[in-house]
């Protein structure tokens, strides 16, 4: 499946999410996706943003950890259905928004979080979140740099 839709379902998935276990599965959902469209670009995407791709799903890869057991009684992790990136700028626009998007959603969790290990797993997701989009956005950077460079 098309990277841009499962970052749409993910974005509606997340929107809405009724409850905590729900928000936390989609913040992880979003860092899956961060993973499998850094390796999908740095292994198929344009030489240009391959070192930033392998570093954006390095980053997805650490913030992995333990909530994978919340996502696989959720139904799976919806980045196995990555089958293609059709529009690089497109998808790294829609994955930036989703991680902005479930880094806010985590902050809610994190200031009513009456459990310490959920506020630092929160914590620690919103940091790989925050780093994920920084990535997302070097890859645009380079994606830009890249097409100005073939104008020229």
């Amino acid at each position: 499946m098309d990277a841009v839709r499962l970052i749409a379902a993910t974005r509606q998935a997340l929107a809405l999410s009724a409850d905590v276990a729900q928000i936390v599965t989609e913040a992880w959902q979003a860092q899956a996706l961060a993973v499998a469209v850094g390796s999908h670009l740095a292994v198929s995407g344009p030489p240009a943003v391959r070192s930033e791709a392998l570093g954006l799903s390095e980053v997805g890869t650490r913030a992995g950890g333990s909530r994978h057991h919340t996502v696989a009684r959720a139904g799976g992790v919806r980045a196995a259905q990555l089958s293609a990136i059709d529009d690089p700028r497109r998808t790294l626009d829609d994955l930036g928004a989703l991680l902005g998007e479930a880094g806010v959603a985590l902050v809610g969790v994190a200031v009513t979080a009456e459990d310490e290990a959920l506020y630092w797993q929160c914590m620690e997701a919103i940091d790989a979140a925050d780093e994920s989009g920084d990535r997302v956005t070097a890859i645009l950077r380079a994606l830009s740099m890249r097409e100005r460079g073939s104008l020229a």
